[in-house]
């Protein structure tokens, strides 16, 4: 059986393919009338990451955003870090070592 995880958190889905495309199919054509009651934008996501579990195409850009979110949470962590320790930042007054003439 197929699940997706969300950190410490899994939600499992059906066991055929067929039907896991039909449900991620069904939940973007729902969210799709988001400005209706019960259904709504939410949706959408949803059935993105139902279908990456099957498609290709759209695990290679669930994937793409994995990545980035967490090169950014690095960037974000790293910059707090440097923050509290009191180091200077690069920014548009110090552009960091590399762009310094020796």
């Amino acid at each position: 059986m197929a699940d997706l995880r969300f950190g410490s958190r899994r939600m499992p889905l059906p066991a055929s393919r067929a039907a896991r495309i039909a449900l991620g199919s069904a939940l973007i054509v729902g969210g799709l009338f988001g400005f209706l009651p019960i259904v709504g934008f939410w949706m959408l996501p949803l059935g993105l990451l139902v279908l990456s579990v099957d498609l290709a195409i759209v695990r290679r850009q669930r994937r793409r955003a994995a990545v980035w979110w967490a090169r950014r949470q690095q960037a974000r962590a790293a910059a707090r870090a440097a923050t509290a320790t009191g180091a200077p930042q690069p920014g548009p007054a110090d552009p960091g070592p590399a762009a310094r003439p020796d």
